[in-house]
């Protein structure tokens, strides 16, 4: 946009000669080069070959992982207004993301609390969290209560939305969540940054 913008600017402050059309032929072919934009839709660069930039020395080209296959299946999104679809759930958890987990330290332990995320957890199909560095494990979600008002309500069949760890064990949490519309968000916290007072 600021390409065109200096191509008019460049042709009202003295466009009327021949002697312009040189310079604001340059400034056409600068715009041409730079309104290319890169949408990731072009398939990536097969290892090894040139990406147009040079690695440095030692350095290995990146290669792109296997996507997983999920053990779900999409659901539609459709808007119901009921928060129970990730069409809907989505945006507030990318708002929220901060409050997706909080650690206590209580009673002389560590208590991993995930209640903000089972309070949206209708527009997800899983949940996997891991501490430290361990490997990121399931943490089962409770149902939706599809047949009340609150589908996203947690009662006390639904268990208990925190668990128990040894007093100061845990350093960072590391949360993967994975919407009915089967993307994936993943965010890593530390200890400070989640600490209930």
């Amino acid at each position: 946009m600021l390409d065109v913008f200096l191509i008019v600017l460049a042709a009202a402050a003295g466009g009327n000669g021949d002697a312009d059309a040189p310079v604001v032929a340059a400034i056409a072919d600068t715009a041409a080069e730079t309104l290319v934009l890169d949408t990731g839709d072009a398939p990536a660069a097969a290892p090894g070959s040139s990406s147009g930039e040079d690695l440095p020395p030692g350095a290995k080209p990146e290669v792109a992982a296997e996507p997983e296959e999920l053990p779900y299946e999409a659901e539609q999104q459709v808007a119901s207004g009921r928060f129970t679809t990730a069409l809907e759930v989505k945006p507030i958890m990318n708002m929220t993301r901060a409050n997706w987990v909080a650690v206590r330290d209580y009673n002389g332990q560590d208590l991993v609390y995930v209640t903000h995320i089972w309070s949206w957890r209708c527009g997800l199909v899983a949940m996997k969290f891991a501490v430290n560095d361990n490997e990121l494990e399931e943490w089962p979600l409770p149902k939706c209560h599809d047949d009340t008002n609150s589908p996203n309500a947690m009662l006390p069949e639904d268990g208990l939305p925190y668990r128990e760890f040894p007093a100061g064990s845990v350093e960072t949490l590391t949360v993967e969540l994975i919407y009915d519309d089967l993307t994936i968000d993943r965010a890593t916290f530390n200890r400070k940054g989640v600490m209930l007072p």
